[in-house]
């Protein structure tokens, strides 16, 4: 059973004997008080959105989830469709129930898509994965190449801080638990 302090959004947990997905997690640690974790959980049975402070060894209960293989293939406004890879039942989820997993889906994205009580309510993205930078500013002269990184706009709007040699229209792997660069592709 994980503490508070390990959930991250998209997590479902139960909490008060009914399921949550957590949609904001926010560590806060007041002067000399013990540090807490401040979350904005929504209730997938009934939508409505709740917040609820945990103390840091407070202990959460993680929802039984059965998972699915789903191939991201387009988004029409809020909502994105996917296709089951085994069946090739076509799923609906909305923004919210994608949550930041949005940063790193385009067309053909294989992702883990989590069920509770046979409903989609959230989506794990992989772990690495591979996006084209679509606006950088140029390198700076007299940069050095390790020092002085850059922010750059990714295809799917992401943006986050890359290397000055990467420029727009390169292709770059990163990490998706916290949307660090790792190499060009």
């Amino acid at each position: 059973m994980p503490v508070a302090t390990q959930l991250k959004v998209g997590n479902v947990i139960l909490h008060n004997s009914k399921p949550y997905r957590v949609a904001s997690v926010m560590h806060v640690t007041p002067g000399n008080w013990r540090g807490m974790v401040q979350t904005k959980l929504v209730d997938l049975v009934s939508g409505n959105s709740t917040e609820h402070r945990f103390r840091s060894e407070d202990k959460v209960d993680l929802a039984a989830m059965d998972q699915q293989r789903l191939k991201f293939m387009y988004r029409a406004g809020d909502t994105f469709h996917f296709m089951n890879v085994e069946n090739y039942e076509m799923v609906e989820m909305s923004v919210e129930d994608v949550g930041d997993a949005k940063n790193y889906m385009i067309d053909e994205t294989e992702l883990t898509v989590l069920y509770f009580e046979g409903r989609p309510v959230a989506v794990e993205p992989p772990m690495f994965v591979e996006l084209a930078v679509t606006e950088t500013d140029p390198m700076a002269k007299g940069a050095t190449i390790s020092a002085s990184p850059k922010p750059a706009t990714l295809e799917t709007g992401l943006v986050i801080r890359v290397p000055q040699y990467i420029n727009v229209g390169d292709r770059i792997k990163l990490d998706t638990r916290d949307d660090s660069y790792i190499e060009r592709v």
